[in-house]
């Protein structure tokens, strides 16, 4: 068998000539481009796959054993397994990542949850969550943070990574990107039952709690600048293009929150008015993404009938549209003045899979954005199954980027 080594420099090898291809340059140009609100075309990504599924011919087995080789052998396996089979406008970034490792408390709370799973690998799973913040003096477990930078244990990883592989790609070490989600954290604290009725019953209680998880959340993300835990251009922003003239930092320069994207999203509240979603959201949001240099908004929670109360927060430049939400009423409220984040169907590369039903999707949402001169990106994510049969991502591929080629 060969050694931990011997497969990384295989692997870095095979990695370094994807990463050094001249459609990554071209690709980051169309990135920058789309957020700099100049569309070329729209960009095309899929992320969050059910990588328990798609290792039917064996190109996504690992075989290291050591952990730190693991990791870098997991994160070449997959970008070279999207690169050949659906790359769409990916970047393979010139570099191996190492996660800055952070210590200290964070003040969150443990979950408390009982979960089904499908017991085939995928981490797609239903979850039950005790509810730990139901009375107003709960809210006092929730402590503020206190980080530190773990900066010996992250250079001796980045520095084995090197000994092994560095002569073939650089390692590089990665910080952390801005995703608050306060209403998430609450979800999983709570429970969505609780939660949703409080909002009517016991507003005076949920705005104790998103008070105190904003507060959270700012002196987070405050320490994180302190520290030099933000990352600084990243290729990716929640699995949209991230690359932004706007915001580029010099390497000598520390990365500061205004040189950085905000991200903001309250998928639970896909079933409150828009009324409540502004008092109970985006009057916190406001002040959550106040630091940032750019902001993008929103996930799964359907939108289009709220983008006059997500105007209101600063610096927005990007909006998500969700399956669930109406396109042509969606791309109307925008228009220009914001990047449309389109989200395919993800059921659509499901068991009822049909190319003709993904073309009519995607034709649709690119027609409702091109009436109303919208910037646009697409991406396919929250895959939980493509019904064992990887061969559906590469056709949607396949079919999407012909429809965004004559866009």
């Amino acid at each position: 068998m060969p050694t931990d080594r011997e497969i990384l420099r295989t692997l870095a090898n095979e990695y370094a000539e994807a990463a050094g291809h001249p459609r990554n340059a071209e690709n980051a140009k169309l990135y920058r481009a789309v957020n700099g609100l100049r569309m070329i075309r729209p960009v095309v990504l899929i992320n969050e796959e059910p990588w328990c599924e798609l290792n039917t011919g064996g190109e996504l087995t690992l075989y290291c054993t050591d952990p730190d080789f693991r990791r870098a052998e997991q994160h070449m396996r997959r970008m070279l397994y999207k690169w050949r089979h659906y790359p769409c406008d990916m970047i393979v970034p010139p570099y191996i990542p190492v996660d800055k490792i952070i210590g200290g408390e964070s003040g969150w709370l443990s979950v408390i949850e009982d979960t089904i799973e499908t017991g085939d690998g995928n981490n797609i799973k239903s979850h039950e969550y005790t509810d730990q913040l139901a009375n107003p003096e709960d809210i006092d477990k929730l402590k503020m943070p206190k980080f530190t930078y773990e900066e010996k244990a992250t250079l001796a990883i980045q520095q084995k990574l090197d000994e092994a592989v560095g002569d073939i790609i650089p390692i590089r070490l990665i910080g952390q990107g801005a995703y608050i989600t306060p209403w998430d954290k609450i979800s999983t604290y709570r429970g969505v039952t609780n939660l949703l009725i409080d909002l009517v019953d016991r507003p005076e209680h949920s705005h104790a709690i998103m008070e105190k998880m904003t507060r959270m959340f700012i002196e987070q993300y405050r320490q994180f600048e302190e520290l030099g835990l933000l990352d600084r251009d990243p290729l990716i922003l929640h699995c949209t293009a991230g690359l932004c003239d706007e915001l580029v930092t010099e390497p000598d320069q520390p990365v500061l929150r205004k040189n950085v994207w905000g991200r903001g999203t309250a998928q639970i509240f896909a079933s409150v008015s828009k009324e409540m979603h502004e008092e109970f959201e985006i009057e916190y949001e406001k002040r959550l993404m106040e630091p940032f240099g750019l902001v993008y908004y929103g996930c799964c929670e359907p939108l289009d009938k709220k983008i006059d109360i997500v105007k209101k927060i600063p610096r927005l430049r990007k909006i998500s549209i969700t399956p669930w939400a109406n396109a042509d009423i969606a791309a109307e409220a925008i228009g220009k003045d914001y990047v449309v984040a389109l989200k395919p169907n993800p059921a659509n590369v499901g068991a009822a899979f049909d190319r003709e039903v993904i073309r009519n999707e995607v034709k649709h949402l690119l027609d409702a954005c091109a009436r109303n001169n919208c910037t646009c990106e697409l991406t396919l994510k929250d895959i939980s199954t493509v019904a064992h049969n990887p061969n559906h991502l590469e056709i949607w591929e396949q079919t999407v980027m012909e429809l965004v080629r004559a866009y």
